[in-house]
């Protein structure tokens, strides 16, 4: 087995040379196979163990799983969680919770030890049990495709192989492993499949479980190609928002031609919408998609509200919008002068310098301004509009309220809420890209300019 795994880690790829691995350890056959295999290939492995806070044994299999990864010279790290207590306080299965409870404390733990993966052992066994158990959920191609081999950072190098090689593996090598209760409780929906279903679908074909993984692989190959194509169409279909000023609000909103993503075939248009939720943090179930293609067949205007309540998508006559609920909490900056002044949260940045003064005209509606320094009154900062602002646009005469600016810019609430106005003690002396106050113009015997530059961070 472990020339088949060495030579499946070098066609994969999936653990470069030189990396990190965090290994999540919970002493079984899977695991220990797994952990043994990546420290005999010579891979910088750490063993992590979570202790699920369910059995009172728990504590001894620590202890000895521990043992197991000092007798093989690797490292070990551990933790702790409630898990009952989880699935109380989220609503959901003690295997959901048991789930969240294990990633959380493996992305938690792999940040800390500067591990560039994590690696679970999920074999062809789990593979095959997950792609059934999304068949009865009622999953799309998505779910047909199963436990994929790479997510972000996690890698499952143990996929190719079966529940009963990596018990083999550990077998033949007399390596100590405990089985999990849960894994043969009727009680749980996996053990369901395995110990019920799937020795049924055996008895129809032998080869069952490889047909089941052939049509995962097939799902996987076109579920992409699919998503690939709406993609396309939403990239083709994008709506300019803010003008200049779409950074600001690139990472909460999106805006798309209603007719454009309307005339592709419904099966793509229910992924082209469900990616445009997706590309904000979170998901349209069965239902709501399905609401929201009824609705842009019928309806002019409407709204839905993804799963968690964060997400909206809303659409009218002309467009089709997505954007995060949640408001951007007020917000008040010292602007540094001369310097750069960073905004990590909203991807932004300012550049101060004074300069010569040139025969650059003064500029309105801007990402760079020049004004005269002279005409600022104390320091200078940034802050959210508020409701009272009033500014006198650069050319114009009397003041207006800043509201109506922005408005008239046509910026949406997220940018409204998201651009920092420059303000001196006087008041605003600069909305980014929308209006410079009459009241800091530079003229021509002015003979430095104080430059303010507003945009994206530099990458």
């Amino acid at each position: 087995m472990l020339d088949r795994f060495r030579a499946h880690l070098q066609s994969s790829g999936l653990i470069p040379s030189g990396s990190r691995v965090l290994v999540g350890y919970s002493g079984g056959a899977d695991s220990t196979c797994l952990l043994h295999l990546l420290s005999s290939l010579g891979v910088d492995v750490i063993a992590a163990h979570l202790h699920h806070g369910q059995r009172e044994e728990a504590e001894k299999e620590m202890a000895l799983c521990q043992a197991f990864a000092e007798e093989i010279g690797v490292p070990f790290v551990s933790g702790r969680a409630d898990v009952p207590l989880m699935a109380r306080d989220l609503r959901v299965g003690l295997e959901e919770a048991g789930r969240h409870a294990r990633y959380a404390f493996l992305s938690q733990a792999g940040y800390r030890l500067e591990c560039e993966l994590i690696a679970t052992a999920h074999t062809r066994s789990d593979q095959v049990e997950t792609v059934i158990l999304n068949i009865a959920r009622g999953s799309g191609l998505s779910g047909l495709a199963g436990i994929p081999e790479q997510r972000d950072n996690v890698v499952r190098p143990l996929l190719p192989f079966t529940r009963a090689e990596t018990r083999k593996y550990c077998d033949d090598h007399g390596f100590w492993t405990h089985d999990d209760p849960s894994n043969s409780d009727l009680n749980f929906s996996r053990a369901r499949v395995r110990h019920r279903i799937l020795p049924e679908l055996a008895a129809i074909n032998p080869s069952a479980d490889l047909a089941i993984v052939r049509l995962g692989e097939t799902a996987s190959q076109e579920d992409r190609f699919l998503n690939g194509m709406a993609a396309a169409a939403l990239e083709q279909s994008e709506l300019p928002i803010n003008g200049d000023l779409k950074f600001l609000t690139e990472s909460v909103e999106a805006s798309f031609d209603r007719a454009k993503l309307t005339h592709l075939p419904p099966v793509l248009l229910k992924r082209a919408v469900r990616l445009a939720i997706e590309a904000l943090g979170a998901n349209l179930d069965y239902d709501q998609t399905q609401s929201v293609v009824d609705g842009l067949a019928g309806q002019t205007k409407g709204s839905i509200t993804a799963v968690g309540g964060k997400v909206v998508l809303e659409w009218n006559s002309s467009s089709i919008s997505t954007r995060l609920i949640q408001p951007t909490v007020p917000f008040r900056y010292s602007l540094t002068v001369p310097g750069e002044t960073i905004s990590d949260e909203f991807g932004w940045q300012f550049t101060a310098y004074e300069a010569a003064n040139d025969a650059t005209p003064a500029r309105r509606a801007a990402l760079e301004v020049h004004l005269d320094p002279q005409k600022v009154r104390g320091s200078l900062y940034f802050r959210t509009a508020k409701s009272g602002d009033t500014m006198q646009p650069l050319g114009f005469e009397g003041r207006r309220k800043l509201t109506d600016i922005l408005s008239d810019a046509k910026l949406t609430a997220a940018a409204k809420s998201r651009l920092p106005i420059v303000c001196d003690l006087t008041g605003p002396v600069w909305a980014p890209g929308v209006c410079l106050d009459e009241r800091v113009r530079k003229n021509e015997t002015t003979p430095n300019v104080l430059v303010l530059r507003f945009e994206r961070v530099k990458e």
